[in-house]
């Protein structure tokens, strides 16, 4: 497969990947849905994660079928990310993308549940410890050290249960081994390296002899970079012949570099031309010699090193996953996307005998977890649920925006089938009905009507990624599409036309379609608005889809179909602070009020000009004087309540 055969990927984008990685290993980073080696290659972290977005979930990606849609997924994988307990791992969660297969859902589902519940688990100072290591870890850039010592602490808290079996099962004893080894290992150790070891780059201070032969080695780097100083240094007035000269070379060279003078004397040429070529020629050459001797005690130091690890890769020689296949592709469980490589050891105690060394499997575990924990964080800081998957319909008890600051009234709604409902034909708070194909939304201005369809549009987009909701209690169907549209203010015919393009191909296409689209009137006239209302209802039903419309034309519309339902959310009045008071809970099968009465209420109380005070005053004879004079008494007389 050729580079650009990726979604996202031109002529220039391909030479920069393969001039960076290479074909092969550019290939591998996109199938693993590596942000990291890619942005590393040069490209913009947000391109780079739209590019993987696709190559490992593009069935996913295409049930985003408008804009606001994909604005509500970006903002979403945006505030998850934000709970992160490193970069990769906030990088894994920015590629999730929906998921077709049901089993990878509940897959994901099962991990990241489970993971809350481990997170929700630990106390304070458990937790305190868990991030300080992933800190720690993310300053050293996931170094090998870092991920062992990050193993060392995820147990210690006692995460080595499902889903951190993969933690559990490393030996804690051969992961202290392999911190120890590790902390004479400078950088990281090159899987790649030949013999299937991995190369190691043994640190200053690992071994004493390794330590004074480099010493030795810098030393005579240093001679022979001066060797005229050196010749200059051991020539005086006492020297006649050019013996004395050799023997005095020696002497001097042994001594500033710690080196036997035999091994000086042993490297020393018998044939120089002249004083300065025999100088020369001895620093050279025992810079030669000393070469050879601390490549060979480093080889030394490093076998020793890689038994004491356990070795990178196992014994026949092929590499493990390393926890990066984390995509929106169809996954299972740890790798979550469309990667191999998810790390997913056997459960058998991590020995030198093992397929996989226990410094690998502790990297591949600590990268899901940081991932699992990432998304537990993200999950406990919003109380998020399982929810339940069923057949047709959205449903949700206690539902809550997630892009709402502060404290949020909780709502509960319902189109399509659902078992949240209570007795047949009974609609309460708790029990939204169940049956409707199509619910209408009516109600005040600033009543909250664009925040439930945003709520419920981020419930299904939660849900299809395999992750926890914001309600205590929700059923969602599986959708193909995924149809948002927030109002567009403007009679340009061009919009029209293109929210229509946006919203009708999908609501036709084959599969199952959920329609969520706020204030249609808001792109025509209120006559032709609610005639295409209507007719995006109609069509709606016959098309099998779901959908909740918001209009203040709910009068103006035809008979609706049977299946299809009018709900309303009313404005109470004005708090003491003349902000709206509303019951943001829809009333089911009520037709709501948009009650111009309170806004206009609060732009004469709040009006400091005489001349707007009257224009205010004049526009409330227009829509009841008598309703205003009573909202204003309300709100004074509420203040001795609150």
């Amino acid at each position: 497969m050729r580079l650009e055969d990726y979604w996202g990927i031109g002529p220039k984008t391909s030479e920069r990947l393969t001039e960076s990685l290479g074909t092969e290993r550019a290939i591998e980073a996109i199938e693993a849905a590596d942000v990291r080696a890619l942005v590393d290659a040069g490209l913009h972290r947000g391109r780079a994660t739209r590019i993987l977005r696709r190559a490992n979930g593009e069935a996913g990606m295409d049930a985003l079928a408008t804009g606001d849609t994909r604005s509500v997924y970006d903002d979403l994988l945006a505030l998850a990310a934000s709970h992160a307990l490193t970069a990769h791992a906030a990088d894994r969660i920015r590629v999730l993308t929906p998921l077709t297969d049901r089993d990878a859902v509940e897959s994901r589902l099962d991990d990241v549940v489970a993971a809350r519940d481990a997170w929700a688990a630990l106390n304070d100072g458990e937790r305190d410890r868990v991030t300080e290591a992933f800190d720690e870890y993310d300053g050293a850039d996931g170094s090998d050290l870092a991920a062992v010592e990050t193993a060392v602490a995820l147990r210690e808290v006692g995460l080595t249960d499902a889903p951190f079996e993969d933690i559990g099962a490393l030996d804690g004893e051969a992961l202290r081994d392999a911190a120890g080894a590790l902390a004479d290992v400078r950088g990281a150790i090159d899987p790649t390296g030949a013999g299937g070891d991995g190369e190691i780059e043994v640190a200053s201070g690992a071994d004493d002899e390794l330590d004074r032969r480099r010493d030795q080695l810098d030393a005579a780097r240093d001679l022979a970079n001066s060797a005229f100083d050196v010749l200059d240094a051991v020539r005086d007035g006492s020297l006649r012949d050019f013996e004395a000269l050799e023997a005095a070379t020696i002497d001097h060279v042994a001594r500033e570099t710690g080196v036997d003078p035999a091994t000086v004397r042993s490297v020393a040429p018998d044939d120089a031309l002249d004083a300065a070529d025999f100088v020369s020629a001895t620093l050279r050459d025992l810079v030669a010699e000393l070469e050879e001797s601390v490549a060979e005690r480093e080889e030394t130091v490093a076998a020793d090193i890689r038994e004491r690890i356990g070795g990178m890769r196992g014994e026949n020689g092929e590499g493990e996953g390393d926890g990066d296949g984390e995509g929106g592709g169809e996954g299972d469980g740890d790798g979550e996307g469309g990667g191999e490589g998810d790390g997913d050891g056997d459960g058998d105690d991590a020995t030198e005998g093992d397929e996989t060394g226990t410094v690998a499997r502790a990297i591949s575990a600590v990268a899901d977890a940081a991932f699992l924990l990432s998304l537990a964080r993200f999950a406990v800081a919003f109380d998020l649920i399982r929810p339940t998957f069923v057949d047709d319909g959205v449903a949700v008890r206690d539902a809550r925006n997630l892009f709402i600051d502060g404290e949020v009234q909780p709502v509960s709604y319902a189109i399509g089938s659902h078992s949240l409902a209570g007795d047949p034909g009974v609609a309460s708070v708790d029990a939204p009905p169940t049956g409707d194909r199509v619910s209408v939304l009516t109600g005040a201005n600033s009543g909250g009507k664009t925040t439930l369809l945003e709520t419920l549009c981020a419930v299904a987009l939660l849900a299809s990624m395999g992750l926890p909701v914001p309600a205590d209690e929700a059923e969602i169907g599986a959708f193909d599409r995924l149809v948002f549209h927030r109002r567009h203010a403007s009679f340009n015919a061009g919009v029209l036309e293109s929210t229509l393009k946006s919203v009708v191909p999908p609501l036709v296409a084959d599969g199952r379609t959920l329609m969520l689209v706020d204030e249609f009137e808001a792109i025509t006239e209120p006559g032709r608005a609610a005639d295409l209302l209507n007719g995006l209802v109609t069509l709606t039903v016959d098309r099998g889809a779901l959908g909740v419309y918001v209009t203040h034309l709910a009068d103006d519309l035809s008979p609706l179909p049977e299946p299809a339902r009018i709900d309303g959310i009313f404005a109470e009045g004005l708090t003491n602070d003349l902000d709206l008071r509303v019951d943001y809970q829809p009333r089911f099968g009520t037709v709501g009020k948009s009650t111009p009465e309170f806004i206009v209420s609060r732009l004469v109380a709040n009006a400091g000009d005489r001349g707007v005070r009257a224009g205010f005053e004049h526009l409330a004879g227009a829509v009841g004087e008598e309703a205003v004079q009573r909202t204003l008494s309300d709100a004074e007389w509420s203040k001795g309540d609150d």
